[in-house]
């Protein structure tokens, strides 16, 4: 089945601009532009315009829907609950309804009982309750593909975990909304464009269980480039039920690499002899836990080549780095932000993610720091290293493929 992957024009974009994103989307690999009444006013876009880029879906969102949007359209979106009528031009619907919570698949059912012409694209919202509704939407999906047809379907959880649902509905879904990046979606729990066109790009079994990377502010992460396909970047909030996601979509993943700030979390609800974990590996009906980061640490420590290192933070990133040390015999100190004395001299290890601001007091004095992030945000820790008079080192790449080598090993074992 073929599926169309939606970016929705920012309400900031009106005219040339978004001629432009359409455009920028199309090269990165979109099919579909929307435009919605409750972010766009009649004269702020030219529909004609948009089509010639690629296909354009109107949404009827509370205000009206212009008629030369609906000329130019490819599919007009209409909600079965609240439109006034479902007129469009024939071979143009797209039903939808956008449900106000989450529903039984019966509920869900009962809302899709009005008449639609053969042709119409059927598409079904709900916010999940948390992440074991999935299980829900998985039924609601397979009962409305069985009363209107597969290829007309697509069925598509909101709101803060649901990401990986999304990931698991999208292989059944006729649609894909997906997000550009950047501060700005459409609507919460969306998956970035970039991961969806590399899955289909370069997914050698469309069945394949998924894997996955489970962190907080992790779009610059690489994971996704390096580990077979399917692979989806799953962006929590720091206070998101990362257990709860992990259990619910055990059947549907084969594994997840962890990052901050849920590795000594995920250690503790997976049952780990290990005070921080890095990888989930399933095992059958359950999780078996890893970490990895040892690989990466001795990689840093290696390369560091110092006798005494100094850690700053004791995260899950030290865990591993207290392992190695241990091992080989080095003397290391773990340094918490109430008990930084500065200037700092030595060798040192960096391991406080770019989102979290080091203590102000924060001096080096002839010191060489280990940076272990990688990519965008690693620059950024290096560049506050230097302006607080320290040498960094970017290590962070070669933690990265040291760790990740690992990992796609002990995925190759999942059951």
């Amino acid at each position: 089945m073929v599926t169309r992957r939606i970016i929705t024009l920012p309400p900031t974009l009106t005219g040339a601009d978004a001629v432009a994103f359409a455009q920028d989307g199309l090269k990165r690999g979109a099919d579909v532009i929307e435009v919605r009444t409750d972010l766009h006013a009649a004269g702020d876009i030219d529909p004609d315009a948009l089509a010639r880029v690629m296909p354009l879906l109107v949404s009827e969102r509370g205000k009206p829907l212009p008629a030369p949007w609906i000329q130019a359209a490819w599919r007009v979106d209409r909600d079965v609950e609240r439109a006034q009528d479902m007129d469009a031009p024939p071979g143009k619907l797209l039903a939808s309804h956008h449900a106000e919570g989450p529903l039984t698949t019966a509920e869900a059912l009962r809302r899709w009982s009005r008449p639609l012409p053969p042709d119409a694209l059927v598409k079904h919202v709900e916010p999940m309750d948390g992440p074991a509704h999935l299980d829900v939407l998985l039924q609601t999906q397979a009962q409305l593909s069985q009363r209107f047809g597969a290829e007309r379907v697509t069925v598509l959880g909101m709101g803060p975990v649901a990401i990986p649902a999304r990931a698991v509905l999208s292989r059944s879904n006729g649609l894909e909304y997906v997000a550009m990046g950047g501060p700005w979606t459409a609507a919460p729990g969306q998956r970035l464009l970039d991961d969806v066109v590399r899955e289909h790009r370069k997914a050698k079994d469309p069945r394949a269980l998924r894997l996955g990377i489970l962190g907080t502010s992790i779009a610059h992460s690489r994971s996704p480039r390096i580990h077979r396909q399917p692979f989806d970047r799953i962006d929590l909030a720091e206070a998101a039920p990362v257990e709860a996601v992990v259990d619910a979509m055990l059947p549907h993943y084969a594994g997840f690499a962890v990052t901050s700030p849920f590795k000594m979390r995920l250690a503790k609800h997976t049952g780990s002899s290990l005070e921080a974990i890095n990888t989930l590996v399933r095992r059958g009906s359950r999780w078996e836990s890893f970490n990895t980061d040892t690989e990466g640490a001795r990689a840093v420590l290696e390369r560091l080549g110092a006798k005494d290192v100094a850690v700053l933070g004791d995260g899950g990133s030290t865990q591993a780095l207290r392992l190695v040390a241990a091992e080989q015999g080095l003397a290391l100190r773990v340094v918490r932000r109430a008990e930084i004395q500065t200037p700092l001299t030595g060798d040192w290890v960096w391991t406080w993610p770019d989102r979290v601001a080091p203590p102000e007091n924060l001096r080096f004095q002839r010191a060489r720091v280990a940076v272990i992030a990688y990519g965008a945000p690693g620059r950024r820790v290096a560049a506050e290293i230097v302006r607080r008079g320290g040498t960094p080192l970017l290590l962070g790449a070669a933690w990265f493929v040291a760790q990740a080598r690992r990992q796609r090993q002990l995925w190759e074992t999942a059951t």
